[in-house]
């Protein structure tokens, strides 16, 4: 018998600051019975990071919310469709090939990638050559002691207030606060 996945809730009240966005968001998370906790949480970071796309690329005309995840390599961990059916930010975690990054950016107006594992630097020193002619991704690094540290505010039932501030995205909760800054690889 196939184990399922462990549905887990989460209401974000974000205050994007360097984009102008302050929005409140519902949101149901199901973890893969592969997927950690840090994965997991770093695909609710990589959301808020991304929230204020919803303005910016479609002028709110547009939903973000969690693709399938493990359980559907085919699709993004994050995607922003506007109301035509149209992707316009395919978001993934982790360390992929360079052949589904290939595929998300033909079917997507733009990828972000956010590896985020201590081994990250060496994967990027493998695949970066290959992932440079990809023009609609950009790949922001996760330092790994940060994506660790975002595990202590996992729960099932997570409130949690999101600031991104300098490029600094800040979750808090009851269980403590946690800052995140991504570094730009490409």
């Amino acid at each position: 018998m196939a184990l399922k996945s462990t549905i887990f809730k989460a209401d974000v009240q974000l205050a994007d600051i360097d984009h102008g966005c302050y929005t409140d968001l519902q949101l149901t998370l199901a973890r893969h019975p592969s997927e950690t906790d840090e994965r997991m949480m770093v695909r609710l970071a990589a959301l808020a990071l991304n929230a204020h796309q919803v303005q910016d690329l479609c002028g709110g005309d547009a939903r973000i919310g969690f693709g399938a995840g493990l359980s559907s390599p085919d699709e993004p961990d994050v995607l922003l469709q506007d109301f035509t059916g149209r992707t316009r930010l395919w978001i993934e975690v982790g360390q992929p090939e360079d052949k589904p990054l290939a595929k998300a950016c033909s079917k997507a107006d733009q990828v972000i990638l956010y590896p985020f594992a201590s081994q990250a630097e060496v994967w990027w020193r493998g695949i970066e050559g290959k992932l440079s002619r990809l023009d609609k991704l950009q790949v922001w690094r996760i330092p790994a002691l940060d994506a660790q540290a975002l595990t202590q505010l996992a729960e099932r039932s997570m409130q949690l207030q999101a600031t991104l501030q300098e490029g600094v995205l800040t979750l808090s909760s009851t269980r403590g606060s946690v800052s995140v800054e991504p570094l730009r690889w490409k």
